[in-house]
Protein backbone atom coordinates (compact mmCIF):
# COMPACT_ATOMS: atom_id res chain seq x y z
CA UNK A 1 0.00 0.00 0.00
CA UNK A 2 1.26 3.42 -1.08
CA UNK A 3 2.07 6.51 1.39
CA UNK A 4 -0.40 9.16 -0.57
CA UNK A 5 0.03 12.93 -0.31
CA UNK A 6 -2.71 14.96 -1.60
CA UNK A 7 -1.14 18.52 -3.19
CA UNK A 8 -3.69 20.87 -3.75
CA UNK A 9 -3.43 24.73 -3.57
CA UNK A 10 -5.63 28.05 -2.66
CA UNK A 11 -5.11 29.04 -6.49
CA UNK A 12 -4.16 28.50 -9.68
CA UNK A 13 -0.59 28.53 -10.65
CA UNK A 14 0.82 28.28 -6.56
CA UNK A 15 3.57 25.67 -7.80
CA UNK A 16 1.65 22.46 -7.24
CA UNK A 17 3.57 21.05 -9.85
CA UNK A 18 7.26 22.41 -8.42
CA UNK A 19 6.30 21.03 -5.34
CA UNK A 20 5.71 17.41 -6.71
CA UNK A 21 8.36 17.51 -8.75
CA UNK A 22 10.17 18.15 -5.65
CA UNK A 23 8.55 15.48 -3.19
CA UNK A 24 9.04 12.90 -5.85
CA UNK A 25 12.94 13.83 -6.39
CA UNK A 26 13.15 13.11 -2.62
CA UNK A 27 11.09 10.19 -2.58
CA UNK A 28 13.14 8.14 -4.65
CA UNK A 29 15.60 7.99 -2.11
CA UNK A 30 13.61 6.51 0.36
CA UNK A 31 10.94 4.63 -1.32
CA UNK A 32 11.65 2.11 -4.00
CA UNK A 33 8.46 2.95 -6.34
CA UNK A 34 7.44 5.85 -6.75
CA UNK A 35 4.07 7.15 -8.50
CA UNK A 36 2.41 10.13 -9.33
CA UNK A 37 -1.63 11.07 -10.46
CA UNK A 38 -3.82 14.17 -11.42
CA UNK A 39 -7.35 12.40 -11.20
CA UNK A 40 -9.06 15.67 -13.03
CA UNK A 41 -6.90 16.91 -16.15
CA UNK A 42 -7.94 19.99 -17.11
CA UNK A 43 -5.15 20.44 -19.91
CA UNK A 44 -5.06 17.37 -22.25
CA UNK A 45 -2.93 16.59 -24.73
CA UNK A 46 -1.55 13.34 -27.05
CA UNK A 47 0.94 11.68 -25.44
CA UNK A 48 2.06 7.68 -26.16
CA UNK A 49 -1.05 7.21 -28.02
CA UNK A 50 -3.38 8.49 -25.47
CA UNK A 51 -5.32 11.75 -24.12
CA UNK A 52 -3.53 12.55 -21.11
CA UNK A 53 -3.26 16.17 -19.22
CA UNK A 54 0.36 17.87 -19.35
CA UNK A 55 1.43 17.44 -15.79
CA UNK A 56 1.59 13.74 -15.46
CA UNK A 57 2.72 13.61 -19.10
CA UNK A 58 5.90 15.93 -17.67
CA UNK A 59 6.03 14.00 -14.71
CA UNK A 60 6.33 10.24 -16.37
CA UNK A 61 9.07 11.74 -18.83
CA UNK A 62 11.21 13.32 -15.76
CA UNK A 63 10.89 10.63 -13.15
CA UNK A 64 10.46 7.50 -15.99
CA UNK A 65 7.10 6.64 -14.93
CA UNK A 66 5.48 6.16 -18.69
CA UNK A 67 4.74 2.87 -17.53
CA UNK A 68 2.08 3.87 -15.34
CA UNK A 69 1.05 6.30 -17.92
CA UNK A 70 -2.52 4.70 -18.07
CA UNK A 71 -3.48 5.59 -14.31
CA UNK A 72 -1.90 9.11 -14.04
CA UNK A 73 -4.81 10.80 -15.42
CA UNK A 74 -8.11 8.71 -15.07
CA UNK A 75 -10.63 11.69 -15.84
CA UNK A 76 -9.57 13.84 -18.87
CA UNK A 77 -11.37 16.88 -19.20
CA UNK A 78 -12.55 17.30 -22.83
CA UNK A 79 -14.41 20.42 -24.58
CA UNK A 80 -18.20 19.83 -23.72
CA UNK A 81 -17.83 17.39 -21.18
CA UNK A 82 -18.51 19.38 -17.92
CA UNK A 83 -22.12 20.22 -19.44
CA UNK A 84 -22.49 16.57 -20.31
CA UNK A 85 -22.01 15.71 -16.72
CA UNK A 86 -24.84 18.34 -15.84
CA UNK A 87 -26.99 17.08 -18.29
CA UNK A 88 -26.40 13.44 -16.59
CA UNK A 89 -25.21 12.09 -19.97
CA UNK A 90 -21.81 11.13 -18.45
CA UNK A 91 -22.40 9.79 -14.81
CA UNK A 92 -20.34 11.26 -11.86
CA UNK A 93 -20.41 7.83 -10.66
CA UNK A 94 -18.85 6.58 -13.69
CA UNK A 95 -15.81 9.57 -13.53
CA UNK A 96 -15.58 8.35 -9.36
CA UNK A 97 -15.14 4.68 -10.76
CA UNK A 98 -12.56 5.97 -13.22
CA UNK A 99 -10.14 7.41 -10.41
CA UNK A 100 -10.96 4.94 -7.76
CA UNK A 101 -9.80 2.17 -10.33
CA UNK A 102 -6.83 4.12 -11.29
CA UNK A 103 -5.81 4.78 -7.66
CA UNK A 104 -6.32 0.82 -6.74
CA UNK A 105 -3.88 -0.24 -9.25
CA UNK A 106 -1.39 2.45 -8.50
CA UNK A 107 -2.03 1.37 -4.34
CA UNK A 108 -0.72 -2.00 -5.80
CA UNK A 109 2.24 -0.61 -7.65
CA UNK A 110 3.81 2.16 -5.49
CA UNK A 111 5.32 2.66 -2.09
CA UNK A 112 4.94 6.77 -2.68
CA UNK A 113 2.07 8.44 -4.50
CA UNK A 114 1.35 12.04 -4.68
CA UNK A 115 -2.22 13.40 -5.98
CA UNK A 116 -2.06 16.60 -7.80
CA UNK A 117 -5.43 18.68 -7.67
CA UNK A 118 -5.96 21.15 -10.79
CA UNK A 119 -6.26 24.46 -8.54
CA UNK A 120 -8.01 24.86 -5.60
CA UNK A 121 -10.41 22.89 -3.62
CA UNK A 122 -13.25 23.37 -5.26
CA UNK A 123 -12.15 23.25 -9.04
CA UNK A 124 -13.65 20.14 -10.09
CA UNK A 125 -17.12 20.63 -8.45
CA UNK A 126 -19.23 21.20 -11.86
CA UNK A 127 -18.11 17.54 -12.22
CA UNK A 128 -19.26 16.64 -8.81
CA UNK A 129 -15.77 15.95 -7.94
CA UNK A 130 -13.77 18.97 -6.50
CA UNK A 131 -10.34 18.85 -5.61
CA UNK A 132 -11.60 18.30 -1.90
CA UNK A 133 -14.22 15.52 -2.31
CA UNK A 134 -11.65 13.43 -4.89
CA UNK A 135 -8.67 13.84 -1.39
CA UNK A 136 -11.93 12.66 1.02
CA UNK A 137 -12.50 9.63 -1.63
CA UNK A 138 -9.35 8.41 -2.40
CA UNK A 139 -8.30 8.86 1.50
CA UNK A 140 -5.46 11.02 0.34
CA UNK A 141 -4.19 13.59 3.31
CA UNK A 142 -3.72 17.20 1.83
CA UNK A 143 -0.76 19.21 1.24
CA UNK A 144 -2.12 23.19 0.81
CA UNK A 145 0.61 25.01 -1.37
CA UNK A 146 -0.40 28.48 -1.40
CA UNK A 147 1.32 32.10 -2.39
CA UNK A 148 4.33 33.72 0.09
CA UNK A 149 1.81 36.64 1.68
CA UNK A 150 0.18 36.96 4.92
CA UNK A 151 -3.25 38.22 4.84
CA UNK A 152 -4.05 37.17 1.78
CA UNK A 153 -2.80 33.93 2.61
CA UNK A 154 -4.89 33.55 5.37
CA UNK A 155 -8.20 34.54 3.84
CA UNK A 156 -7.07 32.06 1.01
CA UNK A 157 -6.27 29.29 2.93
CA UNK A 158 -9.45 29.31 5.48
CA UNK A 159 -11.82 29.50 2.68
CA UNK A 160 -10.55 26.47 1.44
CA UNK A 161 -10.22 24.92 4.56
CA UNK A 162 -13.64 25.06 4.95
CA UNK A 163 -14.29 22.83 1.90
CA UNK A 164 -12.02 20.04 2.78
CA UNK A 165 -13.34 19.82 6.34
CA UNK A 166 -16.59 19.82 4.92
CA UNK A 167 -16.32 16.86 3.04
CA UNK A 168 -14.23 15.14 5.57
CA UNK A 169 -10.44 15.33 3.84
CA UNK A 170 -7.70 16.34 6.50
CA UNK A 171 -5.12 18.92 5.62
CA UNK A 172 -1.62 18.04 7.18
CA UNK A 173 0.60 20.52 5.71
CA UNK A 174 0.66 24.12 4.52
CA UNK A 175 3.22 25.30 2.13
CA UNK A 176 4.03 28.89 1.62
CA UNK A 177 5.88 29.23 -1.49
CA UNK A 178 7.10 31.59 -3.67
CA UNK A 179 8.01 33.92 -0.81
CA UNK A 180 10.44 36.79 -0.51
CA UNK A 181 13.57 35.83 0.63
CA UNK A 182 14.01 38.95 2.40
CA UNK A 183 10.59 38.41 4.09
CA UNK A 184 10.55 34.96 4.29
CA UNK A 185 11.12 34.23 7.93
CA UNK A 186 8.92 36.45 9.21
CA UNK A 187 6.30 35.55 7.14
CA UNK A 188 6.29 32.03 8.48
CA UNK A 189 6.42 33.43 11.71
CA UNK A 190 3.38 35.18 11.19
CA UNK A 191 1.35 32.09 9.44
CA UNK A 192 2.33 29.83 12.15
CA UNK A 193 1.01 32.25 14.45
CA UNK A 194 -2.06 32.23 12.61
CA UNK A 195 -2.78 28.81 12.14
CA UNK A 196 -1.60 27.91 15.48
CA UNK A 197 -4.49 25.71 16.48
CA UNK A 198 -5.55 24.97 12.89
CA UNK A 199 -4.38 21.48 13.39
CA UNK A 200 -2.07 21.33 10.67
CA UNK A 201 1.62 22.28 10.38
CA UNK A 202 3.10 25.59 8.32
CA UNK A 203 6.53 25.03 6.01
CA UNK A 204 8.08 27.12 3.52
CA UNK A 205 8.56 26.26 0.11
CA UNK A 206 10.61 27.76 -2.42
CA UNK A 207 11.98 31.61 -2.16
CA UNK A 208 10.60 33.50 -5.67
CA UNK A 209 12.41 33.20 -8.63
CA UNK A 210 12.67 34.23 -11.89
CA UNK A 211 14.21 31.72 -13.13
CA UNK A 212 11.28 29.61 -12.25
CA UNK A 213 8.45 31.71 -13.51
CA UNK A 214 9.61 32.77 -16.73
CA UNK A 215 9.51 31.21 -19.88
CA UNK A 216 12.13 30.27 -22.19
CA UNK A 217 11.65 31.27 -26.28
CA UNK A 218 11.08 27.75 -26.97
CA UNK A 219 8.46 27.72 -24.89
CA UNK A 220 6.72 31.23 -26.10
CA UNK A 221 6.66 29.94 -29.28
CA UNK A 222 4.91 26.58 -28.38
CA UNK A 223 2.41 28.50 -26.57
CA UNK A 224 1.68 30.80 -29.71
CA UNK A 225 1.70 27.88 -32.24
CA UNK A 226 4.94 29.51 -34.06
CA UNK A 227 8.21 28.53 -34.75
CA UNK A 228 11.00 30.53 -33.62
CA UNK A 229 13.08 32.31 -36.91
CA UNK A 230 16.86 33.78 -36.48
CA UNK A 231 19.21 32.34 -34.40
CA UNK A 232 17.93 28.85 -33.00
CA UNK A 233 20.21 28.04 -30.55
CA UNK A 234 18.99 30.41 -27.54
CA UNK A 235 15.75 28.44 -27.71
CA UNK A 236 15.81 27.21 -23.95
CA UNK A 237 17.25 31.29 -23.02
CA UNK A 238 14.97 32.50 -20.66
CA UNK A 239 12.97 35.67 -20.94
CA UNK A 240 12.69 37.06 -17.36
CA UNK A 241 11.08 40.03 -19.00
CA UNK A 242 8.63 40.81 -21.41
CA UNK A 243 7.95 44.05 -22.54
CA UNK A 244 5.61 45.53 -25.37
CA UNK A 245 7.29 48.19 -27.73
CA UNK A 246 4.69 50.68 -27.90
CA UNK A 247 6.44 53.82 -27.12
CA UNK A 248 9.23 55.85 -28.64
CA UNK A 249 11.98 53.38 -30.60
CA UNK A 250 14.63 55.41 -27.76
CA UNK A 251 12.67 54.92 -24.79
CA UNK A 252 12.13 51.53 -25.65
CA UNK A 253 15.88 50.78 -26.01
CA UNK A 254 16.14 53.24 -22.68
CA UNK A 255 13.87 50.52 -20.77
CA UNK A 256 15.45 47.07 -21.82
CA UNK A 257 16.84 44.98 -18.92
CA UNK A 258 18.37 41.57 -19.14
CA UNK A 259 16.73 39.05 -21.41
CA UNK A 260 13.92 41.24 -22.52
CA UNK A 261 11.18 39.10 -24.93
CA UNK A 262 9.86 42.70 -26.93
CA UNK A 263 6.24 42.56 -28.52
CA UNK A 264 6.58 44.78 -31.39
CA UNK A 265 3.68 45.48 -33.79
CA UNK A 266 4.84 44.49 -37.78
CA UNK A 267 3.99 48.54 -38.42
CA UNK A 268 6.73 49.84 -36.41
CA UNK A 269 9.76 49.22 -39.12
CA UNK A 270 11.87 51.89 -37.30
CA UNK A 271 11.85 49.99 -34.45
CA UNK A 272 12.24 46.59 -35.28
CA UNK A 273 15.65 47.64 -37.28
CA UNK A 274 16.85 49.61 -34.35
CA UNK A 275 16.07 46.45 -32.18
CA UNK A 276 17.73 44.13 -35.04
CA UNK A 277 21.03 46.36 -35.80
CA UNK A 278 21.54 46.75 -31.43
CA UNK A 279 21.51 42.91 -31.05
CA UNK A 280 24.76 42.62 -33.28
CA UNK A 281 26.28 44.53 -30.11
CA UNK A 282 27.71 42.66 -27.13
CA UNK A 283 25.85 45.21 -24.65
CA UNK A 284 22.88 44.76 -26.07
CA UNK A 285 22.43 40.85 -27.06
CA UNK A 286 22.43 40.06 -23.17
CA UNK A 287 19.29 42.41 -22.57
CA UNK A 288 17.50 41.06 -25.72
CA UNK A 289 15.86 37.98 -25.72
CA UNK A 290 14.23 37.99 -28.59
CA UNK A 291 11.38 39.80 -30.97
CA UNK A 292 7.33 38.58 -31.18
CA UNK A 293 5.90 40.91 -34.09
CA UNK A 294 2.35 40.50 -33.96
CA UNK A 295 -0.18 41.82 -36.53
CA UNK A 296 -1.79 42.07 -40.00
CA UNK A 297 0.67 44.53 -41.36
CA UNK A 298 3.28 43.22 -43.48
CA UNK A 299 6.65 43.12 -42.77
CA UNK A 300 8.53 45.51 -45.33
CA UNK A 301 11.30 43.90 -47.81
CA UNK A 302 14.09 46.11 -46.23
CA UNK A 303 13.23 45.42 -42.67
CA UNK A 304 12.69 41.24 -43.48
CA UNK A 305 16.48 41.22 -44.32
CA UNK A 306 17.20 43.32 -41.96
CA UNK A 307 15.64 40.95 -39.86
CA UNK A 308 17.40 37.99 -41.41
CA UNK A 309 20.86 39.20 -41.26
CA UNK A 310 20.63 40.09 -37.67
CA UNK A 311 20.39 36.62 -36.37
CA UNK A 312 17.87 37.53 -33.47
CA UNK A 313 15.54 35.47 -32.83
CA UNK A 314 12.02 36.20 -33.62
CA UNK A 315 8.69 35.11 -34.13
CA UNK A 316 5.82 36.27 -36.82
CA UNK A 317 2.04 36.13 -35.44
CA UNK A 318 -1.12 37.78 -36.90
CA UNK A 319 -2.73 38.37 -33.21
CA UNK A 320 -3.06 41.13 -31.59
CA UNK A 321 -0.54 42.30 -29.34
CA UNK A 322 -2.77 42.39 -26.46
CA UNK A 323 -3.72 38.86 -27.20
CA UNK A 324 -0.11 37.46 -27.43
CA UNK A 325 0.62 39.61 -24.17
CA UNK A 326 -1.71 37.61 -22.45
CA UNK A 327 -1.25 34.17 -24.18
CA UNK A 328 2.18 34.71 -23.03
CA UNK A 329 1.16 35.58 -18.98
CA UNK A 330 -1.58 32.97 -18.74
CA UNK A 331 0.01 29.73 -20.06
CA UNK A 332 4.01 29.67 -19.83
CA UNK A 333 4.72 29.27 -16.20
CA UNK A 334 3.66 25.10 -16.85
CA UNK A 335 6.84 23.16 -16.62
CA UNK A 336 7.56 20.95 -19.67
CA UNK A 337 10.34 17.88 -19.96
CA UNK A 338 11.97 20.42 -22.37
CA UNK A 339 12.86 23.09 -19.21
CA UNK A 340 15.62 20.68 -17.96
CA UNK A 341 17.59 23.59 -16.46
CA UNK A 342 14.60 24.51 -14.63
CA UNK A 343 13.78 21.32 -13.44
CA UNK A 344 17.77 20.71 -12.41
CA UNK A 345 17.54 23.64 -10.54
CA UNK A 346 13.79 23.09 -8.85
CA UNK A 347 15.79 19.53 -8.00
CA UNK A 348 18.72 21.18 -6.15
CA UNK A 349 16.34 23.48 -4.41
CA UNK A 350 14.49 21.07 -2.99
CA UNK A 351 17.01 19.67 -1.06
CA UNK A 352 17.76 23.07 0.31
CA UNK A 353 13.82 24.23 0.94
CA UNK A 354 12.07 20.74 1.99
CA UNK A 355 13.19 18.56 4.86
CA UNK A 356 11.74 15.55 3.51
CA UNK A 357 12.17 13.13 6.79
CA UNK A 358 10.01 15.87 8.00
CA UNK A 359 6.79 16.15 5.44
CA UNK A 360 6.88 12.42 5.09
CA UNK A 361 6.58 11.83 9.13
CA UNK A 362 3.75 14.16 9.18
CA UNK A 363 1.96 11.85 6.68
CA UNK A 364 2.47 8.54 8.40
CA UNK A 365 -0.07 8.46 10.65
Amino acid sequence: MAKKIFVSATSQDSGKTTISLSLLYQARKKYKRIGFIKPIGPKPIDFLGRRIDTDPATIAQVYGLEHLIDDMCPVVVEPGMTQQVIEGKIPVAELEGRILRAVERLDRECDFLIFEGAGHSGVGSVLGLSNARVAAMVGAPVLMVTGGGVGNVIDAVCMNLALYREVGAEVRLLVANKLIAEKREKTLHHLRLAFGGAGFEVLGGFNYQPVLANPTLKRVAKVLGIEVIGDREDLMRIAHHVQIGAASTQRVVDMLQEDTLLLVTSSRDELLVTLSTLYALPEYRSKIAGLVIPGVTPITKITQQILDKSGIPWLRTSKRTDNVFLAIHENVSKLTPEDKEKIALIQQLSMKRFDFDTIDQLFSV
